[in-house]
């Protein structure tokens, strides 16, 4: 089955977790760093479940998972080891046209988790559409490995590149060239080895005065 690959903005939306284990612990911990609100229903908690519920950062119910438990969801995940509950679960979740992803069974659901890292802005997301998530989390490791902390300050400089470009010049065309010469730059290189000075020339030369890394609010320190 051919997936489509999107990126959902989860702020302020209403999340489900039906299940309290480990899985269930990791998916509370992902959507909470997306700035969703958690509701997760399951007799028996996950000690990291229950360390976010004693401190209020997420709602549990100690029970089973049960009729309109699924309302107020925006989207929602089927985190048990009971493939029943978890197909309940899914069956309830296409009927209220809510987004679900089911563990252990992703063919019973409408979206599957990929594994990822993140380097600041910068997301990295590998998917096997559920068929091999040991794989997935493998290359997902390797791309780690070779995408360090510097794509963290790229993402930021050409962001604030981008934003100030909006705001000073309306030319689309320049716009874009300018972002695609910057972003084909060594700049993580650059980054890595320090190289600041470097990156204010090309930013100098290539968006024009003004585009400094201190201008921009991307980097304030001396960089000697």
């Amino acid at each position: 089955m051919v997936q489509f690959p999107v990126n959902l903005n989860l702020r302020e939306r209403n999340a489900v977790i039906v299940g309290g284990g480990s899985v269930a612990a990791r998916k509370c911990l992902l959507l909470m760093e997306a700035g969703a609100r958690v509701t997760v229903i399951a007799p028996r908690l996950d000690p990291r479940l229950e360390e976010l519920r004693r401190e209020g950062r997420i709602i549990c119910h100690a029970r089973q998972y049960g009729e309109g438990d699924l309302a107020d969801a925006f989207l929602a995940f089927a985190a048990t080891d009971n493939p029943a509950v978890n197909l309940h679960v899914a069956r309830d979740a296409a009927t209220l046209g809510i987004l679900v992803d089911i563990t252990g069974a992703p063919e019973h659901g409408n979206f599957t988790t990929p594994a990822h890292f993140r380097r600041g802005d910068l997301l990295v997301a590998v998917s096997t559409g559920g068929k091999s998530p040991a794989l997935a989390q493998g290359i997902c490791n390797d791309l780690a490995q070779r995408f360090g902390p510097e794509y963290a300050e790229t993402v930021a400089i050409l962001g604030a590149v981008r934003e100030k470009l909006l705001t000073v010049r309306s030319n689309r065309t320049y716009n874009k060239t300018v972002l695609r010469t910057l972003a084909n730059a060594d700049l993580p290189g650059l980054i890595r080895r320090g190289e600041y000075e470097t990156i204010d020339r090309l930013l100098v030369t290539h968006a024009g005065p003004g585009f400094t890394l201190a201008s921009l609010g991307t980097r304030t320190e001396d960089p000697a």
